[in-house]
């Protein structure tokens, strides 16, 4: 059933991804494909489904000790934004984004890893929220923490700007059905490219602006599943995002602990983790 606006909704079953205050760590992953979230699970030492809804996933164990979950999102940030606002809802205070984009940058080889700094809002659900010049940055701390565990793992990455497109086709300057070309779309990548956007993808501005708005951690990693300079493309690297992830949950986890010890807000250059 829908939550009763008389009632407080921190303690109601939230009505498309079905899980509860009790169900979810402070911390969740947040893929685009239901497939993927035992894929990222994998990489645990325990896990239980939590609930299943619609496209709307959610499982939560541990990665080593730390407690942390997934919730798939499916595809946009229509429904991205649904599951950032359920989850709030139930106490959640950390999204990383989880999927494949992809790179419009040479030197990006497919099942590489893009973290995400900041996104170029092309999407319409965060202006829902926001005015349109708001931007869309990822928390710091999570990108530190993604870098350190892709570095950690000793995976390829690259960080900067990520764009996020409403549509797979013409919004990211693709031919539609019988070749059909939305108005701009054969320069878009162009102008992205001379912007230094490094990729494309559907969820991450959504998500980025919702949790600033809200005052809470987001951040985004992405394999490359295709280089539009080179023309590759193969569905490769998503376990490695999903590793990445999963340790950096875990990063995050000390370097609070570790700003609790020290009595710091934010985590800075001069806190060790060691």
């Amino acid at each position: 059933m829908p939550v009763d606006d008389s009632e407080d909704p921190n303690e109601e079953i939230q009505y498309h991804i079905e899980v509860g205050p009790e169900d979810v760590a402070s911390t969740v992953l947040l893929p685009g494909n239901p497939e993927r979230v035992e894929k990222i699970a994998e990489f645990w030492s325990e896990w239980e489904q939590k609930g299943q809804h619609r496209e709307y996933r959610t499982l939560t164990g541990e990665y080593e000790t730390t407690p942390i979950s997934v919730t798939s999102t499916g595809i946009g940030g229509p429904s991205a934004a649904i599951a950032v606002e359920e989850l709030a809802h139930v106490g959640v205070e950390t999204f990383i984004r989880v999927g494949s984009c992809g790179a419009i940058q040479e030197g990006m080889d497919v099942g590489d890893l893009v973290i995400t700094t900041g996104a170029v809002r092309q999407e319409g659900t965060s202006d829902e929220y926001v005015r349109e010049d708001y931007p869309a940055s990822a928390d710091y701390e999570v990108v530190c923490a993604l870098v350190a565990a892709a570095e950690r793992l000793g995976y390829e990455y690259h960080t900067g700007i990520t764009m996020s497109a409403d549509s797979f086709y013409a919004g990211q300057g693709r031919p539609g059905f019988e070749g059909f070309e939305a108005a701009g779309s054969t320069e878009l990548v162009e102008e992205l490219q001379e912007a230094n956007v490094k990729n494309i993808e559907m969820e991450a501005s959504a998500i980025l602006t919702i949790a600033n708005v809200y005052g809470l951690r987001a951040g985004a990693i992405c394999s490359v599943y295709a280089n539009r300079v080179t023309g590759e493309f193969r569905t490769e690297g998503e376990r490695r995002a999903g590793e990445t992830a999963s340790l950096a949950v875990a990063l995050l986890a000390r370097m609070d602990e570790v700003k609790a010890e020290a009595g710091a807000e934010r985590w800075h250059a001069g806190l060790s983790l060691e």
